[in-house]
């Protein structure tokens, strides 16, 4: 009987490890996973728009939370150094647009972002937990290039760094 309670727990444990870990995320000098998501005024943006760009493509669990409020106002305050080396912020999360709208207004964040309402780019990825009634966005930011390749990869960044190391990536990657 023990047995066959312990198999019992294996059986979940695995069942749940396979749902909460994600594919692989794209590597260095991958292309970058395309995508077409609304963002938070309900227009399609799709990764080609920004061909010829650097792209601080960032994905974040969940609106208005303590951690992502932090990671969010960081990209909002950095904005311009980004901006002045041809960088691009898009933040994206499995919330939704409407979500977005009120989030990017409380916060007054200048830059786009994206419901991916089903997880599919998270995934795409290797963004998504997957907790089969819950699905977050993992703290993950890839720098793509502007060749649209990803340039750098910030598995589990940190909230309170993460616009600033992007930064000094992109000074030592020589953008503008």
């Amino acid at each position: 009987m023990k047995w066959l309670i312990f198999a019992a727990v294996l059986a979940a444990v695995l069942l749940v490890w396979r749902n909460v870990v994600a594919a692989a995320a794209p590597t260095i000098g991958q292309e970058a996973p395309a995508f077409s998501l609304p963002d938070q005024n309900g227009k399609t943006v799709d990764l080609a728009s920004f061909k010829g760009k650097w792209v601080a493509l960032y994905f974040y669990p969940r609106d208005d939370t303590p951690g992502c409020t932090r990671q969010a106002c960081g990209f909002r305050d950095d904005r311009q150094a980004l901006k002045q080396m041809g960088c691009e912020v898009i933040g994206v999360s499995v919330d939704s647009s409407a979500s977005h709208a009120a989030f990017a207004q409380k916060f007054q964040l200048p830059f786009t972002l994206l419901a991916d309402d089903g997880g599919e780019t998270a995934a795409r990825y290797g963004s998504l937990i997957n907790l089969g009634v819950a699905k977050f966005a993992r703290r993950n930011t890839f720098l793509i290039d502007p060749q649209g390749k990803v340039a750098r990869v910030y598995l589990s960044a940190r909230a309170s760094r993460n616009s600033k190391d992007v930064i000094e990536d992109l000074k030592r990657l020589g953008a503008a």
